[in-house]
């Protein structure tokens, strides 16, 4: 789950970790408020979404009035914001955070993330930090550093030294860069994160570091732990499809293709789009219902698929194992019966009380196209979707 840049950093106050000062706002009158609280001649007034690419853009411009502050706000506030990682219809800003300028010396990147081969906790940053950072990342990999943390130790005063002065740090902001890679590290793990970015951690004109952004990613599979984090979830910033998949359990993703999936199981389900791939088609969701599935289920999961548009043709690829496969052709005709869609239909089924299932699709009278394989699915998906 992602949290907006103003909820991170209230976090990040939390662990000592230093941000400059700001407020959320919900309006343009809510923000010309934060602006006279905070004080200043100038502001930032940055668009809250989940996504990255914000200040080019145009969703972080600065105000030098008050007015300003009100202009700016009522421009981004309702509106979309498409950057290179929101797709052609971008994310809707509903907040604002208002924060004081702050003179920027330099500045650079720092993460935490979960090295999954590494099976640890890793630190990665860079001194050529800012917007840019995927490039260099991509053109200058020698420029990014990086260090994985004992989980039974944890962050070690070493690593902190030897990060410091690979981003060409004094001895002072080195100290300060320990105390916040102490305090980011414990914000890591208390919270059950998997990932917490800072682009750019700047050094300002004093000398001082200061986190100027703040991206964080909770493991959705720790939630239930964090009751109070859950709430920070925002449903406007997610598609609208994955959103109510969520309400019914399912693992929905929505992609760019026509050929809708559906499929129990996350390994089973990337599968078929590749095989989809393979026959020449364009997957147009990745959709888990799960290795316990309900006919009630299925029915939902088409729903969802049908909500998109582009979708032309529906795969079912259905392994039955701890799920039935008469359970979900059950699902299967309920769904077409209850939605009318007269689109084509490939359904493949293998597995627990599989020929029951292929006769209950064959006596519905529906005109539902059978295969016996993953491969003869595939091919018999992409020539009706044509």
């Amino acid at each position: 789950m992602n949290i907006h840049e103003y909820q991170a950093k209230q976090l990040f106050t939390e662990y000592g970790i230093p941000v400059p000062a700001g407020q959320p706002a919900w309006n343009a009158e809510g923000a010309k408020q934060q602006a006279q609280t905070l004080g200043g001649e100038s502001w930032m007034v940055k668009a809250q979404v989940h996504a990255g690419g914000r200040g080019k853009a145009g969703g972080v411009q600065r105000a030098q009035t008050l007015d300003q502050v009100i202009d700016i706000t009522h421009d981004l506030i309702g509106s979309q914001l498409v950057t290179h990682q929101t797709g052609a219809r971008g994310q809707p800003i509903h907040c604002v955070l208002i924060e004081n300028t702050t003179a920027i010396k330099s500045e650079l990147y720092l993460s935490l993330v979960v090295d999954r081969a590494a099976e640890r906790i890793a630190v990665i940053a860079s001194r050529a930090g800012g917007m840019d950072i995927e490039q260099v990342a991509a053109t200058t990999p020698e420029k990014i550093i990086s260090r994985t943390i004992d989980p039974l130790v944890g962050i070690a005063a070493y690593q902190c030294g030897e990060i410091g002065f690979a981003l060409d740090l004094d001895a002072n902001q080195r100290k300060q860069l320990t105390t916040i890679l102490f305090g980011l590290y414990r914000l890591f793990v208390d919270k059950d994160l998997s990932l917490l970015e800072i682009n750019p951690l700047i050094i300002t004109d004093q000398g001082h570091l200061l986190a100027l952004d703040a991206k964080i990613n909770l493991d959705d599979n720790a939630l239930y732990r964090h009751k109070d984090l859950a709430t920070l979830y925002d449903p406007t910033q997610e598609d609208e499809k994955e959103y109510k998949a969520r309400e019914f359990d399912l693992n929905y993703v929505a992609l760019d293709g026509d050929i809708a999936c559906m499929v129990n199981g996350a390994g089973l389900a990337m599968a078929t789009m590749d095989v989809i791939k393979m026959q020449g088609g364009e997957p147009a969701n990745f959709l888990d219902v799960g290795g316990g599935t309900t006919a009630d289920k299925v029915t939902q999961a088409f729903k969802i698929i049908l909500s998109d548009p582009k979708v032309k043709a529906i795969l079912v690829n259905i392994f039955g194992g701890i799920v039935r496969c008469d359970l979900i052709a059950e699902g299967v005709i309920n769904a077409i019966k209850e939605t009318g869609t007269q689109l084509p239909v490939v359904v493949r089924l293998e597995g627990t009380h599989v020929e029951k299932g292929k006769a209950l699709l064959k006596e519905s009278g529906l005109s539902v196209i059978a295969a016996d394989d993953l491969s003869e699915a595939a091919q018999k998906i992409v020539k009706v979707g044509e």
